[in-house]
Formats: C-alpha cells, sequence, structure tokens
C-alpha cells in the first residue's frame, strides 16, 4: 500500500485514527514523567505501540519521538540522548513487522528484542562515555546495568500489553479507529 492509497486528500478517514493514534503516545509519554520505578516506562512500549499501529513510516517515528524528546525536557537531557533515541527508532522499525504479524507471539517477541537490543546499544554506549576502555570495564557496565535491564522488560511487557489490549478494545467500541482500508488509485 503506498502512501497516496492510504492518505488520499479525498478521504480523511485516517484522521481519527491518527489523532487517537498520537493522544495515546502522548499519554504513554506523560506517564513517563511521574514518579516510577528507574526504567520502568512506556518508552519500549511507545515504540513498539507506534511502529505497529501508525500506516504511515513517518509518523511512526516522529510521533513519538517528538513525545519522548518533550518528556526528556521534563526529566533529562543527557550526552546519550543520540544513542538512547537511535535505539527507539530501531525498535519503532523493527515493530513495523507487527503491521502483518500481529499476535501475541510475535508480539512479545519484538517487546523482549526491542528490550534486549536497547539494553545493548545504550548500555554499550554508556561504556564508550564513562567507563574503562577495557573489557573489564564492558563487563562492569552491563552487570552494572543488569537490574535496570529487568524494569525495562518489565515496563515494556506490562504497557505493549496496556497499549496493544486498550487499543484493541477501542477499535472494537469506536470502528472509526480502525485502519482504513487502501483508497483504490484511479487511473
Amino acid at each position: 500500500m503506498s502512501r497516496e492509497e492510504s492518505f488520499s486528500p479525498s478521504s480523511r478517514s485516517w484522521l481519527p485514527r491518527v489523532a487517537v493514534l498520537s493522544v495515546v503516545i502522548a499519554l504513554a509519554a506523560v506517564v513517563r514523567v511521574v514518579p516510577h520505578p528507574l526504567n520502568f516506562t512506556p518508552i519500549g512500549a511507545m515504540a513498539i505501540f507506534s511502529g505497529a499501529y501508525f500506516t504511515d513510516r513517518r509518523a511512526a517515528l516522529v510521533v513519538p519521538l517528538v513525545a519522548l524528546f518533550v518528556g526528556d525536557l521534563f526529566t533529562s537531557l543527557h550526552v546519550l540522548i543520540p544513542v538512547v533515541y537511535a535505539s527507539f527508532a530501531l525498535n519503532v522499525l523493527v515493530a513495523r513487522w507487527l503491521r502483518s504479524h500481529r499476535t501475541v507471539v510475535a508480539t512479545a517477541t519484538v517487546t523482549l528484542l526491542g528490550a534486549l537490543q536497547f539494553f545493548i546499544v545504550t548500555n554499550f554506549a554508556c561504556w564508550i562515555a564513562f567507563y574503562p576502555h577495557t573489557v573489564e570495564g564492558l563487563r562492569e557496565c552491563y552487570v552494572a546495568a543488569l537490574p535496570y535491564f529487568r524494569n525495562t522488560l518489565l515496563g515494556d511487557t506490562v504497557f505493549v500489553g496496556l497499549l496493544f489490549g486498550g487499543w484493541a478494545i477501542a477499535e472494537r467500541a469506536f470502528p472509526v479507529l480502525r485502519e482504513p482500508a487502501p483508497v483504490a488509485a484511479t487511473v
């Protein structure tokens, strides 16, 4: 399906869905700035949800990245933000696969892979920025990060369940939120 097919100017059936998806992402970002256990946030879930449900690839990346940035303005800006955002964007892109494979097992697999890649990528950057550049420094960095990984995985799992489950209920209750069928191109 091409962008023109799903976002035809003559058909605005996608507008309520995009608006509500954006609000859901914004609400998830707000949850991130309220007190919570370290790394038990909806950030990874936002990326996966966004990648799986936004039809437009650019919206899937931009909406949650903007929400993440606004949240960072309230929490903290730090030297590793470019790596965190790149890892977050990678999770959005990996979750695009769920658009055509949305099952509990596939979603759980993407959630686990997303948490693992976030752990590996961001802690590697942390090692480069803050630890001795030795094998022992690398080991020390990843061992120190293990408790945070547990909370990241738990947070991602809980919030993916809430976002995906909540959206499924919303789509059933409000058919306007369902992904519209592509508009056929005229020749």
